[in-house]
């Protein structure tokens, strides 16, 4: 527990932070890999892997012959992308913290099986996790990993980085399915949202894949009156 992120993680920290702070804006050249890796003291291959992580969520873009550039990620939301949430609260010049209340190995309920495409019983890895801005939860994590796809999940230090955050460092996220309901949630729920019963509440049921496989499935209950999902495509032409 505890543990300093890989080395090319801190890298994609790094270059996150150019981005998202605008210091980077799209279109502008990164540095090259020979010298990533020298100012981090890494190998070559470590910093290629940080940067090609990069290319595969969509932040980044090669061009042949003249370099990497950042990219215009302006059409993406929560609805058609997996957003880190502690940057997205960031991103608006807020404060965010979040709470730890349960990290753990379970076994497979018959929900979690069927949602996780394990067999019943097979030992899965257990987050659940309350996100707050400003020191208001937004949103309440329940999330279950597939411990082959990434095995060290339980391993990190959630009060520095989410779970989304290991996830994408440790498998590039190809394909996402959301289902999204509004529900009533039970009293234990409300109180880890500092919520009433009787408010309506913002239910995702996200399941995260990396090619063929089927790493992560997660509960987000969000309080209704304060998130709002939004979902914007681009087309090119229109």
């Amino acid at each position: 527990m505890g543990s300093s992120p890989p080395l090319y993680l801190q890298i994609q920290q790094h270059l996150l932070e150019k981005i998202h702070s605008g210091i980077w804006p799209a279109d502008h050249q990164i540095p090259p890999e020979e010298q990533l890796a020298r100012d981090f003291g890494v190998s070559r291959m470590t910093a290629n892997k940080a940067i090609r992580d990069l290319v595969q969520q969509g932040y980044l873009t090669r061009q042949p012959g003249l370099g990497t550039f950042v990219t215009d990620r302006k059409a993406e939301s929560s609805l058609v992308d997996v957003h880190n949430i502690a940057e997205e609260v960031r991103s608006r010049g807020h404060q965010y913290a979040n709470r730890v209340l349960t990290s753990e190995a379970i076994a497979a309920d018959d929900e979690v099986a069927l949602r996780l495409g394990v067999r019943l019983g097979t030992r899965v890895f257990h987050t659940l996790i309350v996100h707050r801005e400003n020191d208001v939860p937004i949103q309440l994590e329940e999330r279950y990993v597939n411990p082959r796809w990434v095995p060290d999940y339980l391993d990190t230090d959630f009060t520095r980085h989410t779970p989304n955050e290991v996830l994408v460092a440790a498998c590039p996220i190809t394909d996402i399915e959301h289902v999204v309901e509004a529900i009533l949630v039970d009293a234990t729920t409300a109180e880890h949202l500092d919520t009433d019963t009787r408010h309506p509440c913002l239910s995702m049921i996200r399941r995260t894949w990396s090619g063929e496989n089927l790493i992560s499935y997660a509960r987000l209950i969000h309080p209704g009156e304060r998130y709002k999902l939004r979902s914007s495509v681009h087309r090119n032409g229109s």
